[in-house]
Order: C-alpha cells, then structure tokens, then sequence
C-alpha cells in the first residue's frame, strides 16, 4: 500500500469563497484568543493546517458523497481571531457530506467524558450525525453504504489513552473493509516533542490504548494512521487507503498553542501539556480537577494527607463534569497550573499520593491498569520503586518503539 501524501500551497481563492460565505465565523474561544503563527530560530513561519490546505483535497471531494469525522476542533483558520467549521465550509461549497460521525464529546464537543452520544441531526447544516462512542465505536457497513470518501479531521493530543486515536483506528477499519478511501487533514501534535511511557501489553488493550505503543506516542494523527496501516494493525491484516494532508511549517520540536479546547476538560496549554502525567490519576480516587476551572492542573483528595499537601479544592459539576469525581468533598493536593512544560512523564506525583493516602488498598482501581497498559505500574508504585527505577524499566520498550515510529514520521 502506498501511502499518498499531498503538499500544496494554499487556494487563498478558494478560502477567500468560504470567508464571505453565508455562513457566520466563529471567534476562537479556546486556548488562546488569537490564532498566532509559531517562532522560530530566524523567522517567523506560519502553521498551515490540512484543513486549510483546501486547493489540495477539494478536488477530490468534488462529485463524490462524503463522510466527515469531525468535532469542534475541525475549522479551517480564517484570520488572526476567527474560523469556520469544516463541515459547514464544505456544505457551503456545495460539497455533497452525507453524514457526519461524532467521537467521544460529540459533533460540538460538549459532552462529558464517557458520556452516551446518541445520534440525530445537526441543527445548522440537517446533516445527519452518527456517534461513534458508547456501543458503536466502529461505523456499520449501513452507515457507510453512501460514502464514497471519508475525511478524518480531529485535533489530538498526542496520548495512547487519549480515544481520537481509537476513533481513527475504527474508521480507517471500517472503511477499508468497505473499500473507501480516508483523508486525512492533518494538526500538529501539542506533545509531539517527545516519546515516553510503558508500552501498552496487549492483553490490556482496550478504548483507551488499542496499540502497542507508549503513553506519549509522538506522532500527528496523520503519521499514526500510517503506522496502523503499516503495522497491520487492523483486523485481519487489512489496510486502508489513505490520504494526508500534511501540514506546512511543522516539526515536532515546534511549539504549537492549540487555538480551541480539544475537550471540555482540557482547556489551555498547561492541561494539554500535563494530561498524558496527570491521566494515571483517573484509575485512583484522586480527583484531577473535573468540576473546577482547572482540569488537569491540580489533583487532589478527601484521602491525602493534608499535612503535607496544603492546595485544596471542591469539585462541583461544571461544562463536561455533571458528576466529577469527590463531588462537593474537599481535596487535598498539588497546583500544577504553573509548572514549567515538562518533556517527560513525570511519575513523582503519582508516587507522592499513593505514599501518602489514607489508605493505599483504596488508592488504585481496575481502570489504573487500562490508563497504564500494564500491570506492572502498579505493582512498581506498591513496592516502592522510584521514578528513575520504573522508567528504567521503560527503556528497551522505547528504544524499539522509537525505531518503529522512525518509519512512519513525516515530520522529524
């Protein structure tokens, strides 16, 4: 299988006929207020997402029926402070999308995490949705029987537990049984600048790891859909046809803010930067700060020792945590809000809770092993090991992963 990979430069006609379209901008409500252009050592240079690409991919939609895996963060970039959604641009160029397949959040991203999506119609384009969360995670052959080429366009954060990466998988399967091709609009990875974490056992494999791959894999969604592809990942070996997009101005060592909260409970730099750390945290019974303004910032607990962790906070159900975790309970932790961004799995927060809880038989719960991928984690953490031991314990596993990964890079 050949893996075809599509660089062009951008059809600022075209973009200027989605811009005065009748459709509204949005502003950017996200992370940032602005959508800025990266630096580098000598310059200035500009991101340029798949998505924005449009000369490059519209051709191959024209006279085709469409399916679109897309969520809130699917836009093409218009100016410094505004965007439109994906969907709703190609609507509006009279590109013929028959159905819209919604991962876990939903189609506008509003949903709680693990919260049921059901089916139905967007109310501003009528096209229908079809949910691919709960119990239909892969498309049936009869929601894909009016497809002729499907877009994949979802950004990621770069984590095995992360389920975008789970979506894709299901997608790319699904088509290729069905013999449709997937385009794939490629974002940057916001942790895209390095590589760490236990690789997933695949006795352990599940919807938050499928892959036997690290926490922090490295990679864009377009790279990682090439190595499902040439790993033979898929059930029965088989491969998809794939288009990519890739995205211009882009390595992995470059800083990338991203311009719209990728979940409800992500919502800037700091928590995107800390998720894939802080992540364990959910197979405990310590709160990470759902029902707060500072998800994936903080983490705490009724069951810490408040002697020695002095930060404390009181979840209340908020925008994607209607129930969160020590509801109305005062936790006891740490702010992370202002950390430096780390490079690394930090792993000392995680040991400095358990050591510390009231009750360490209480501490972890089955879904540790599925965040981990690996029982070993646990057992590492209950016996006393240090950080430096258990990522000691990591390295031949990502030596070999790294060599893996190497194949599959468009982007060094």
């Amino acid at each position: 299988m050949r893996f075809k990979v599509f660089k062009n430069t951008v059809l600022l006609f075209v973009l200027g006929m989605i811009s005065c379209g009748n459709f509204s901008k949005k502003k950017v409500d996200g992370l940032k207020t602005e959508y800025k252009t990266p630096q580098t050592n000598t310059q200035q240079a500009i991101i340029v997402v798949g998505a924005n690409q449009t000369d490059a991919y519209l051709p191959l939609l024209k006279g085709k029926r469409v399916g679109v895996v897309a969520n809130q963060t699917s836009v093409i970039f218009k100016v410094k402070s505004s965007y439109t959604h994906l969907v709703d641009s190609l609507v509006s160029l009279n590109i013929n999308v028959k159905t819209v397949y919604a991962p876990e959040h939903g189609f506008r991203g509003t949903a709680d995490a693990g919260e049921h999506i059901k089916d139905g119609v967007d109310t501003k384009t009528g096209v229908p949705i079809v949910s691919l969360y709960g119990d239909n995670k892969k498309p049936k052959p009869e929601q894909l029987k009016n497809i002729d080429i499907m877009i994949f366009d979802i950004q990621d954060v770069g984590a095995r537990f992360y389920t975008y990466i789970s979506s894709l998988h299901y997608v790319m399967e699904a088509c290729a049984e069905a013999n449709i091709p997937v385009l794939i609009l490629d974002r940057p990875n916001p942790n895209g600048h390095y590589v760490d974490g236990p690789i997933l056992e695949i006795e352990h494999k599940s919807f938050v790891g499928m892959h036997p791959i690290p926490v922090v894999h490295g990679m864009t969604i377009g790279e990682y859909a090439t190595m499902i592809n040439g790993e033979k990942w898929l059930k029965n070996g088989v491969q998809c046809e794939l288009k990519i997009i890739s995205i211009k101005n882009y390595t992995h060592q470059t800083n990338y803010s991203l311009p719209i909260k990728p979940s409800p409970n992500l919502p800037n730099d700091a928590s995107i930067n800390l998720y894939p750390s802080l992540c364990f945290f959910e197979g405990t019974n310590v709160s990470v700060g759902r029902g707060t303004h500072t998800q994936f910032q903080v983490f705490g607990s009724p069951f810490l020792d408040k002697s020695i962790f002095k930060y404390s906070f009181t979840p209340k159900p908020n925008e994607g945590a209607k129930s969160p975790p020590n509801q109305d309970k005062i936790c006891y932790g740490m702010d992370l809000s202002n950390e430096k961004k780390i490079t690394e799995l930090n792993l000392n927060w995680l040991i400095s809770a358990y050591k510390n809880t009231i009750n360490k038989a209480d501490f972890f719960n089955s879904f540790f092993t599925k965040l981990a991928g690996t029982k070993k984690l646990q057992q590492q953490i209950e016996a006393g090991l240090t950080e430096t031991e258990i990522k000691a314990s990591w390295q031949q596993g990502l030596i070999s992963f790294k060599k893996t990964r190497n194949k599959y890079l468009i982007y060094k």
